[in-house]
């Protein structure tokens, strides 16, 4: 059998080329990086968890209407996903202050804003991902009005979803941030969410104790990380709940 082509190695996951046309294999890597890859580490389990949390909530979003590059997962660290075009930006949702908007504003962490409120940063690793405006974005041309006006829209309906699947299940959506890429349909082109959406990209506090069960655990050295993520897991009804201490994970299809 012939080695795939990668196409692209980021801090988290490897693209391969796809088996037909217009698809891509992403693979979840175990790396995790903060503080813009100045803090590194191998989390053993970390993509196995990642990829399957990230097909419920890619699922999840196809079924009701959010269009996303999911296919399919193909094993326990790959998915097929439709190839789009990413725009350069990382959109953010925040429910609650939290991490840089806290230190940014002065307000307490875990404080509820007045509503979601939805932030950009440019994707360049190379300069921090700084945070930039809707004046920057249409100056420099990374997406039009009204590309904008639909990236508002499809980041506020990620955020519902979230939101409720989470609190059913005794956790707080207090951020999240997602990628959008233009999905090519012959001459037609939507927007589409892609990437990921996992606790890599999620800050989750349980709502009774306020306990981290995201990445802020590596990012503080809070405890273990694949003990946090795979708690989400269980909660979700992604992992049974007596799969216990995360060894070799029993995944549900």
């Amino acid at each position: 059998m012939a080695r795939r082509k990668k196409i692209y190695e980021g801090k988290a996951k490897i693209l391969y080329e796809g088996p037909e046309p217009g698809t891509i294999v992403q693979y979840f890597k175990d790396d995790a990086t903060a503080f813009n890859a100045e803090k590194k580490d191998v989390i053993e389990g970390k993509g196995v968890l990642n990829n399957r949390l990230s097909e419920f909530f890619m699922s999840g979003l196809n079924q009701i209407g959010v269009p996303t590059h999911f296919i399919k997962r193909l094993n326990m660290r790959e998915q097929l996903v439709r190839s789009c075009e990413i725009i350069p930006l990382e959109i953010i949702v925040r429910n609650y202050a939290a991490g840089s908007m806290s230190k940014r504003l002065g307000i307490d962490e875990g404080t509820q804003l007045p509503r979601p409120i939805v932030e950009y940063c440019y994707k360049n690793d190379e300069l921090g991902d700084p945070l930039v405006t809707e004046e920057h974005i249409a100056a420099f041309g990374w997406a039009s009005q009204q590309d904008m006006d639909d990236i508002v829209s499809l980041a506020l309906r990620v955020n519902d979803f979230l939101s409720g699947i989470m609190m059913a299940v005794g956790i707080r959506l207090v951020d999240f941030k997602i990628e959008i890429g233009r999905f090519y349909e012959g001459d037609f082109v939507r927007l589409i969410v892609a990437d990921e959406i996992s606790p890599d990209s999620c800050r989750l506090w349980d709502i009774e104790t306020g306990r981290k069960l995201d990445k802020d655990v590596f990012r503080r050295d809070l405890g273990s990380l694949t003990d946090a993520y795979t708690e989400v897991a269980t909660r979700l009804g992604v992992m049974p709940k007596n799969a216990g201490q995360f060894t070799k994970p029993t995944l549900i299809n």
